[in-house]
């Protein structure tokens, strides 16, 4: 039986409770498609999550591996298509959990501007929509741990030629985040309609090897 890999985030920066993490336990042990689905919550550090996540790719063997984070602003569910190679925390005014604030740095050095996501964006968004859960196609991860982390493990896979599909998906706040002061006004997103949405892109991305060739209306603000 095929696996699949979720990872999730734990709280981080002004976030006390992190969607990411929620939704990947909620999701953690359910067969999908026929895959089992198996999840691991990675450290919110530029230099521990990809070590991390590695090493659960090499203990789980998986043929998918799905990363959970938390966009907080966005209203949907949004699939990134596109990790780039550039880390900017600085900006945000935020630091990882370890400490570690950077302003321009590259995740790898000297490698590709740029991976594609390699799981197919597009069904899994229709899906989640056809599921009635808002959701759309993002062309920008951020330049936070998100991002390093979707670039880090897109550049293993293909470094080491792994036959491994792997994609980004972002998760509105939960709705007891949106309700601090700070955030009043933020849009958010349940858990159980959080993990319910990621469950069908999950079957999408197991049932579609190659993404589906129409246009995908889109509305994304942010």
């Amino acid at each position: 039986m095929p696996t699949v890999l979720v990872t999730g985030f734990g709280p981080y920066g002004t976030t006390p409770l992190n969607t990411a993490q929620l939704t990947a336990e909620a999701l953690d042990g359910r067969i999908i498609a026929g895959a089992d689905v198996v999840s691991r919550i990675v450290p919110n550090s530029y230099v521990q999550s990809i070590d991390e996540a590695v090493q659960a790719l090499d203990e789980v063997r998986p043929a998918l591996i799905v990363m959970l984070g938390e966009y907080g602003g966005r209203a949907m569910i949004t699939v990134e298509r596109l990790a780039q190679n550039l880390n900017d925390c600085a900006r945000y005014g935020l630091a990882d959990n370890a400490g570690v604030v950077l302003d321009g740095e590259p995740t790898v050095p000297g490698g590709p501007v740029a991976y594609h996501a390699t799981v197919p964006v597009k069904a899994m968004v229709l899906a989640m929509r056809g599921a009635g859960v808002p959701a759309d196609i993002s062309d920008a991860a951020g330049t936070f741990v998100c991002n390093h982390l979707m670039y880090g493990m897109l550049h293993h896979i293909a470094s080491h030629d792994l036959p491994i599909r792997a994609g980004w998906v972002h998760l509105p706040y939960l709705p007891e985040v949106a309700a601090l002061d700070r955030n009043l006004g933020a849009p958010s997103m349940s858990v159980e309609t959080a993990a319910a949405g990621v469950a069908v892109g999950i079957e999408a991305a197991l049932l579609n090897p190659v993404d589906v060739g129409l246009p995908v209306a889109s509305r994304l603000l942010i």
